[in-house]
């Protein structure tokens, strides 16, 4: 019956006073895609000023190696000297993701008042606001993607446009769609009828892969600050200038989270390779040939690494058992539904590790640079595994607090 209440003056004002969504939808997915691509645009006119003073080239050079760079955090891929680069720089496209999520957070926001109120949602009326406007922030976002695609686009490097769409659709489905959501209020109304179990496991999913990428992307930089007189003996060898230098450690930037990646793969167990017939985990270390990249000082050593290291393999379920213990603890939950929600979401949060881990190798260079990244079946069996009986665990020590406390109050009002 909430439903069919007139609207006071005041709210009748404010809805005649709404932005279109249509406007709203699409320039924000516009502008999302602008943000970063300005940015990286820019530092390509620096960078190419900063090589060689100007001296070769146009600032056009700069400005279309930097839309490569953009497109390149798309999934297009690029050629490189005949050579195929297909390897993803996932800080590039961890640039893309926060910019969709602030301009989605803000579409949402805009077009919270569009469609029906949260009393004629709760009653049942369909409301298509928020997925069209999802659609239409894809729209604009796709557009600016394709005719950077087209401008940028030759025979040397030939990005791959269903490539480049391909991973917007798969970045607005998982970001810029849920920050819609919870922009518009749309989100609250939606989760409030899902079981507590399952939002508890979510949350316990979320902080367990979170948490996990964490330890992973600190396990990597301590051993490159461990091997940082390499990494600048590689550097060296290039003979850069100060600002060259620079560049070249931005460029290596962009590639940080494949390497926190790659660490949280040798964390699990499988490893991973660099390159054909290679490979770096716990039990052994394979190498060949390394391209003069600074990040790759922070590779073991050839050979069977030390004991200790295997001792390293325990921090995944430890990490995801102490989170979901403090996930858990203070959830209005019964110790089964404690249980469920820690194994359900400990398994969620491996399988998303195992697929963050498939997206971030790729073709690195020709001949056996084309294999580089995790071992993604393997790394799928052992982030299920680990996480999941980790999470358990932590899970299982709550249900038993719980537990404890539901027999002591019953003992108690027995007496």
């Amino acid at each position: 019956m909430t439903s069919l209440l007139t609207r006071p003056d005041h709210v009748r004002a404010d809805a005649a006073r709404q932005r279109p969504l249509v406007l709203v939808a699409t320039l924000g997915g516009v502008l999302a895609a602008l943000g970063p691509l300005v940015v990286l645009l820019a530092v390509g006119v620096i960078g190419w000023f900063a090589s060689d003073a100007g001296v070769h080239g146009a600032p056009r050079d700069g400005m279309r190696v930097a839309a490569l760079a953009w497109l390149a955090g798309h999934g297009s891929g690029v050629t490189v000297l005949g050579a195929r680069i297909t390897i993803v720089p996932l800080g590039v496209t961890a640039l893309a993701a926060w910019s969709m999520w602030r301009l989605g957070h803000r579409v949402g926001d805009a077009v919270s008042g569009h469609g029906p109120d949260a009393d004629r949602i709760s009653d049942g009326e369909r409301d298509l606001t928020v997925p069209t406007a999802i659609t239409l922030f894809f729209a604009g976002y796709a557009v600016v993607a394709v005719v950077v695609a087209a401008l940028a686009a030759g025979s040397s490097a030939a990005p791959s446009v269903p490539r480049v769409l391909a991973w917007t659709l798969l970045l607005t489905a998982s970001v810029a769609a849920p920050a819609i959501a919870v922009g518009s209020g749309r989100a609250a109304i939606w989760t409030s009828f899902a079981p507590a179990t399952v939002r508890a496991g979510a949350a316990v999913a979320g902080a367990v892969l979170s948490r996990l990428l964490a330890v992973s992307a600190v396990l990597f930089l301590v051993a490159l600050v461990a091997s940082f007189d390499e990494a600048a003996t590689m550097t060296s060898r290039l003979h850069p200038s100060p600002s060259e230098a620079a560049l070249y450690a931005l460029v290596n930037a962009a590639f940080l989270p494949n390497a926190a990646l790659f660490a949280a793969s040798w964390l699990l167990g499988p490893g991973f390779a660099v390159g054909g017939a290679t490979l770096v985990s716990p039990g052994a270390v394979v190498l060949g040939p390394l391209p003069v990249v600074p990040l790759l000082a922070a590779l073991p050593a050839a050979g069977t690494p030390a004991g200790w290291t295997g001792v390293l393999m325990a921090l995944p379920p430890l990490v995801a058992a102490v989170v979901a213990f403090r996930v858990l603890r203070h959830r209005l939950l019964t110790w089964d539904q404690v249980a469920l929600a820690g194994c359900g979401g400990g398994l969620v949060a491996g399988v998303a590790l195992a697929v963050l881990a498939s997206v971030s190798g790729g073709a690195a260079g020709p001949g056996r640079m084309r294999f580089v990244g995790p071992f993604t079946r393997d790394v799928l069996v052992h982030a299920v595994t680990a996480c999941g009986v980790g999470a358990l665990l932590g899970a299982s020590v709550v249900s038993l607090l719980l537990w404890r406390a539901a027999r002591t109050r019953t003992d108690a009002a027995g007496d």
